[in-house]
């Protein structure tokens, strides 16, 4: 599509009027108007510079408990792609849905799960990837351009990106979660640091994060008490 308010949008509604919707269809945009990210944020790309999509799953292995592991899984394949492929160093997985490198955002995941019982009945994963833009209104955003200092063609490292979603993919189905769980803690951002965050009462506090929990709650050491937070419970100062 040319332009779109939101890919994670349009695919919802692909969904909606036809629920079967083969898993794998990607919604993928040069200009998205409404991006929007975990916190309700939008999310700034220039036109046709980045890597804006959204891709259509249906992990019913998963069971709604367990739901994290999906992120576990596709933010695993960004940060290989951008660590082993482009060879970017200090790439880190941002609790719960973005990929730092260093201390600047290069991308952010928003996955939209349709449960069906107990179980992931369908999922649309939104990935917004910068690639070749430069200018950014936000000093802490960053792209692969910026980083290697030379522009990308995007279906080069959209091709790279679908390979590695379908590697982790594969290996959440087979139910590889604590060989995934300990791949996704070595690259978890800020992990064994002592840091400043303040929880969902926009209270400060000073914490070490330790990992997550089976259910993707994030696990922050504070003095002598072990604190797990949910989705929007927690943000990082």
């Amino acid at each position: 599509m040319p332009t779109c308010q939101s890919t994670n949008d349009e695919a919802a509604a692909l969904l909606q009027q036809n629920p079967h919707t083969p898993e794998g269809t990607c919604l993928i945009t040069d200009t998205q108007t409404a991006g929007r990210g975990q916190r309700g944020n939008t999310w700034e790309a220039a036109s046709g510079q980045n890597l804006t999509f959204s891709l259509i799953l249906k992990p019913v292995f998963v069971t709604a408990t367990a739901q994290f592991q999906l992120n576990v899984a596709i933010t695993l394949a960004i940060a290989e792609l951008l660590g082993n492929v482009y060879a970017i160093n200090d790439v880190r997985i941002k609790w719960p849905n973005d990929i730092y490198v260093k201390e600047q955002k290069i991308c952010g995941i928003l996955i939209e799960n349709i449960l069906q019982g107990a179980q992931i009945g369908q999922s649309i994963v939104g990935i917004g990837l910068n690639i070749n833009q430069i200018n950014f209104g936000n000093p802490r955003a960053t792209s692969l351009a910026l980083l290697r200092g030379t522009t990308t063609t995007l279906p080069e490292v959209f091709g790279h990106l679908c390979k590695l979603i379908e590697k982790y993919y594969l290996q959440l189905r087979a139910g590889n979660y604590t060989t995934l769980k300990a791949k996704y803690l070595q690259q978890l951002y800020r992990r064994g640091d002592l840091a400043n965050f303040a929880d969902a009462a926009g209270q400060p506090f000073e914490g070490e994060i330790i990992g997550i929990n089976d259910t993707g709650q994030l696990a922050v050491q504070t003095n002598n008490t072990l604190r797990y937070f949910s989705f929007k419970e927690i943000v990082y100062l």
